[in-house]
Protein backbone atom coordinates (compact mmCIF):
# COMPACT_ATOMS: atom_id res chain seq x y z
CA UNK A 1 0.00 0.00 0.00
CA UNK A 2 1.35 3.42 -0.92
CA UNK A 3 0.75 6.29 1.45
CA UNK A 4 1.53 9.65 -0.18
CA UNK A 5 2.92 12.01 2.43
CA UNK A 6 3.40 15.15 0.38
CA UNK A 7 3.86 16.18 -3.19
CA UNK A 8 5.07 19.74 -3.13
CA UNK A 9 6.02 22.07 -5.94
CA UNK A 10 6.33 25.81 -6.08
CA UNK A 11 2.90 27.44 -6.11
CA UNK A 12 3.94 30.63 -7.84
CA UNK A 13 4.73 32.45 -4.61
CA UNK A 14 8.18 30.83 -4.34
CA UNK A 15 9.49 30.43 -7.89
CA UNK A 16 13.02 29.69 -6.71
CA UNK A 17 12.01 27.00 -4.20
CA UNK A 18 13.04 23.38 -4.28
CA UNK A 19 10.70 20.82 -5.85
CA UNK A 20 9.84 17.93 -3.51
CA UNK A 21 8.00 14.62 -3.56
CA UNK A 22 7.72 11.91 -0.94
CA UNK A 23 5.84 8.69 -0.43
CA UNK A 24 5.88 5.77 1.99
CA UNK A 25 4.93 2.12 1.74
CA UNK A 26 4.13 -0.57 4.25
CA UNK A 27 5.17 -4.25 4.10
CA UNK A 28 3.80 -4.76 0.58
CA UNK A 29 5.75 -4.36 -2.65
CA UNK A 30 6.93 -0.76 -3.00
CA UNK A 31 5.57 1.17 -5.99
CA UNK A 32 8.69 1.13 -8.18
CA UNK A 33 6.81 2.20 -11.32
CA UNK A 34 5.18 5.02 -9.33
CA UNK A 35 8.62 6.08 -8.05
CA UNK A 36 9.95 6.28 -11.62
CA UNK A 37 6.88 8.29 -12.67
CA UNK A 38 7.33 10.64 -9.72
CA UNK A 39 10.95 11.38 -10.61
CA UNK A 40 10.01 11.90 -14.29
CA UNK A 41 7.28 14.36 -13.29
CA UNK A 42 9.43 16.21 -10.77
CA UNK A 43 12.33 16.57 -13.19
CA UNK A 44 10.03 17.69 -16.00
CA UNK A 45 8.75 20.46 -13.68
CA UNK A 46 12.40 21.44 -13.15
CA UNK A 47 13.10 21.61 -16.90
CA UNK A 48 14.57 18.11 -17.42
CA UNK A 49 12.29 16.30 -19.92
CA UNK A 50 11.99 12.48 -19.78
CA UNK A 51 14.10 12.01 -22.92
CA UNK A 52 17.11 13.76 -21.37
CA UNK A 53 19.84 11.63 -19.86
CA UNK A 54 19.50 13.27 -16.43
CA UNK A 55 15.92 12.03 -16.18
CA UNK A 56 16.81 8.55 -17.38
CA UNK A 57 19.72 8.30 -14.92
CA UNK A 58 17.45 9.50 -12.11
CA UNK A 59 14.86 6.83 -12.91
CA UNK A 60 17.58 4.15 -12.82
CA UNK A 61 18.93 5.35 -9.46
CA UNK A 62 15.46 5.56 -7.90
CA UNK A 63 14.53 2.11 -9.21
CA UNK A 64 17.72 0.54 -7.86
CA UNK A 65 17.51 2.15 -4.42
CA UNK A 66 13.81 1.37 -3.91
CA UNK A 67 14.27 -2.21 -5.18
CA UNK A 68 17.25 -2.74 -2.85
CA UNK A 69 15.30 -1.37 0.10
CA UNK A 70 12.48 -3.83 -0.54
CA UNK A 71 14.73 -6.79 -1.35
CA UNK A 72 17.08 -6.42 1.62
CA UNK A 73 14.74 -4.88 4.20
CA UNK A 74 11.17 -6.00 3.59
CA UNK A 75 8.78 -3.88 5.53
CA UNK A 76 7.91 -0.24 5.67
CA UNK A 77 9.97 2.21 3.68
CA UNK A 78 9.87 5.57 2.06
CA UNK A 79 11.15 7.69 -0.77
CA UNK A 80 11.89 11.40 -0.79
CA UNK A 81 12.94 13.34 -3.88
CA UNK A 82 14.17 16.92 -3.91
CA UNK A 83 15.36 19.00 -6.85
CA UNK A 84 17.43 21.92 -5.54
CA UNK A 85 16.31 25.43 -6.58
CA UNK A 86 18.74 25.78 -9.52
CA UNK A 87 17.68 22.31 -10.85
CA UNK A 88 21.31 21.16 -10.91
CA UNK A 89 20.97 18.41 -8.26
CA UNK A 90 18.46 15.73 -7.38
CA UNK A 91 18.61 14.44 -3.80
CA UNK A 92 17.13 10.94 -3.48
CA UNK A 93 16.48 9.52 0.00
CA UNK A 94 15.22 5.97 0.54
CA UNK A 95 14.32 4.79 4.06
CA UNK A 96 14.04 1.15 5.07
CA UNK A 97 13.86 -1.00 8.19
CA UNK A 98 17.32 -2.63 8.06
CA UNK A 99 20.26 -1.20 9.99
CA UNK A 100 22.73 -2.82 7.55
CA UNK A 101 24.60 -0.48 5.20
CA UNK A 102 24.42 -1.32 1.49
CA UNK A 103 27.72 -2.64 0.16
CA UNK A 104 28.57 -2.77 -3.55
CA UNK A 105 29.53 -6.25 -4.71
CA UNK A 106 32.75 -7.00 -6.55
CA UNK A 107 32.40 -6.68 -10.29
CA UNK A 108 31.62 -10.03 -11.94
CA UNK A 109 30.30 -9.83 -15.51
CA UNK A 110 29.10 -13.45 -15.27
CA UNK A 111 26.86 -12.79 -12.26
CA UNK A 112 23.18 -12.06 -12.84
CA UNK A 113 22.13 -9.26 -10.53
CA UNK A 114 24.10 -7.47 -7.86
CA UNK A 115 25.23 -4.64 -10.13
CA UNK A 116 22.71 -1.95 -9.16
CA UNK A 117 24.56 -0.29 -6.30
CA UNK A 118 27.71 -0.10 -8.44
CA UNK A 119 25.70 1.74 -11.11
CA UNK A 120 24.24 4.07 -8.49
CA UNK A 121 27.71 4.97 -7.18
CA UNK A 122 28.94 5.58 -10.74
CA UNK A 123 26.06 7.97 -11.53
CA UNK A 124 25.80 9.82 -8.23
CA UNK A 125 28.19 12.48 -7.03
CA UNK A 126 27.59 11.39 -3.45
CA UNK A 127 26.05 8.36 -1.77
CA UNK A 128 25.86 7.90 1.99
CA UNK A 129 23.90 6.02 4.61
CA UNK A 130 22.40 7.52 7.77
CA UNK A 131 21.54 5.22 10.68
CA UNK A 132 18.05 5.69 12.11
CA UNK A 133 16.44 4.31 15.27
CA UNK A 134 14.36 1.93 13.13
CA UNK A 135 16.64 1.23 10.17
CA UNK A 136 18.50 3.55 7.84
CA UNK A 137 18.19 5.98 5.01
CA UNK A 138 20.34 5.93 1.90
CA UNK A 139 20.90 9.37 0.40
CA UNK A 140 22.10 9.84 -3.17
CA UNK A 141 23.01 13.15 -4.77
CA UNK A 142 22.59 12.95 -8.53
CA UNK A 143 24.11 15.91 -10.37
CA UNK A 144 21.89 17.31 -13.13
CA UNK A 145 22.99 19.63 -15.85
CA UNK A 146 21.17 22.89 -15.16
CA UNK A 147 18.36 23.36 -17.70
CA UNK A 148 18.40 26.43 -19.94
CA UNK A 149 16.74 29.44 -18.22
CA UNK A 150 13.74 29.29 -20.55
CA UNK A 151 12.97 25.69 -19.47
CA UNK A 152 13.32 26.06 -15.70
Amino acid sequence: MVIPLRNQAPDGREPAGALRYSTAWDEEQPPIADARQAVRTLLAQAGHPPEHRACQDAQLVVSELVTNAHRHAPGPGGLELEVVPDAALLRITVRDSSPLRPEPQEHDARRVGGHGLRLVTMLCGQLHTVALATGKQVVAHLPLQAPPPDQA
